[in-house]
């Protein structure tokens, strides 16, 4: 077998602290969707819109915080240690700007796109009351998701289990308090989930500063002084986050159409997609820490001059995360009434998505190989042709959801067929383009 320099305890050592952090960022939806499933199915699926909406936001900034992670992971596995500082700092610089721009557009667009798009009032004007204190949140999450480039290109992966537990015990007490109107607060339903949210989020980025300061060898890597803006650093960091920060827009874009098109079937099936994604979110995240620790490890090793140990790294990648994903969607698909029981207290609810819920488990069965394949085509450097990829699998799955929802209407168990669609393409696409070869030796 072709060794790749990482033991299976290894990967799991720099995977673990990424999996509980993933898990309880998830946690920040799922205390959302568990307190407003108890307020009722207008909340509830009016959260799901509003939320993926703010999401497709939120991605941009993240995509730019990928391409900063690839690039100081790489000037990681160099050993160039002082460079790291200059792509902190300007990643940080960009984020602020990118924030306030994304924060003018939601806050006044918003309400006219929600108006167009939504065909239930109800759900429109309660998506509304989410988005308008959602997106206070941009200032204090673009920020912090640098701080998350750091950790993870430096393979310093357990502060990130810290600040999520922090993060996600803030998100309960301020949801408690803001939803129900506890301890002397007023109930402001919908509108206290995103407050909450928003909230949690400040608490995660001074959580961040703070730790940053007090744990973590600031001078190694050059984070002890402030560099001017420098345009050349900027330039780099865009020539690769730039197609991350479009391929995620378009990933969520896809992702929210998906939720529009579901809300044209009733609020009932609405209510239903949202709490499987909730539900998915458990698997998504479990997938998604071993897929990047992949796509970190894949440009760390490329640094170090061994791009001939990637293939068999993202098998190793595949088989763990098949280990851990696999029984974790048996017991969702045998226990389903228990998972379900998380988000909402309505047993007619309940049991209309379990059929949804099934066939959410069984996408995941290509959902891991495809995951970890992509997070390593990133990893390399070409995020362009990552963008391509992820371009030609999305149009092939915005056809099938139009189809089999919009011009079909079949049930809402059957449109969750669509994430098998795109986990096919996008996994096909990428083992391609990686068994070609064509991104050894690439420089970033």
């Amino acid at each position: 077998m072709q060794q790749t320099q990482y033991t299976n305890r290894q990967i799991w050592h720099i995977a673990y602290p990424i999996l509980i952090s993933l898990i309880m960022e998830q946690m920040i939806g799922m205390t959302d969707t568990a307190f407003l499933g108890r307020v009722g199915e207008v909340e509830l699926g009016a959260s799901a819109i509003a939320g993926v909406f703010y999401m497709v936001i939120f991605m941009v900034a993240f995509g730019f915080s990928i391409g900063t992670q690839i690039l100081i992971a790489r000037r990681n596995g160099e050993e160039n240690y002082q460079a790291i500082g200059q792509l902190f700092y300007h990643g940080i610089y960009f984020q602020v700007c990118l924030a306030a721009v994304m924060f003018l557009l939601s806050y006044f667009l918003s309400p006219l796109i929600l108006e167009r798009i939504i065909s239930s009032p109800a759900v429109c004007r309660a998506a509304e009351d989410y988005l308008h204190w959602r997106v206070f949140g941009a200032f204090f999450s673009f920020s912090a998701v640098i701080f998350r480039a750091f950790f993870l290109g430096t393979v310093q992966t357990k502060t990130l289990t810290l600040n999520s537990i922090v993060m996600v015990l803030s998100n309960v007490v301020f949801n408690y308090i803001l939803i129900f109107g506890n301890l002397g607060f007023p109930a402001l339903g919908i509108a206290g989930a995103a407050i909450g949210s928003s909230l949690a989020e400040g608490v995660s980025l001074v959580f961040f500063i703070l730790y940053t300061r007090r744990r973590i060898d600031i001078r190694k890597y050059g984070l002890d002084r402030i560099p001017r803006f420098c345009p050349d650093v900027l330039r780099r960091i865009l020539d690769v986050s730039f197609w991350t920060m479009i391929q995620n827009f378009f990933s969520l874009g896809t992702w929210f159409l998906f939720f529009l098109y579901i809300e044209h079937l009733g609020e009932r099936a609405l209510a239903v997609t949202n709490i499987v994604r909730s539900a998915s979110g458990i698997l998504f995240m479990v997938m998604m820490a071993f897929a990047s620790t992949c796509g970190s490890l894949t440009s760390n090793l490329i640094g170090r001059g061994h791009s001939d140990k990637v293939p068999g790294l993202i098998r190793q990648h595949t088989r763990l995360a098949y280990l851990f994903v696999l029984p974790l969607a048996i017991l969702f698909a045998v226990f389903p009434h228990l998972i379900l029981g998380i988000y909402t207290d309505m047993p007619d609810l309940r049991e209309a998505a379990i059929p949804s819920l099934w066939v959410m488990c069984t996408t995941y069965l290509v959902l891991v190989p495809a995951n970890v394949y992509f997070q390593s085509v990133s990893g390399t450097g070409n995020t362009r042709t990552a963008l391509v990829l992820e371009l030609s699998s999305l149009t092939i799955y915005t056809a099938y959801i139009t189809w089999i929802i919009l011009f079909l209407r079949l049930d809402v168990a059957l449109c969750w067929s669509a994430d098998i669609v795109y986990a096919i393409f996008i996994l096909l696409f990428c083992w391609l383009y990686i068994r070609r070869g064509k991104w050894v030796g690439r420089q970033i």
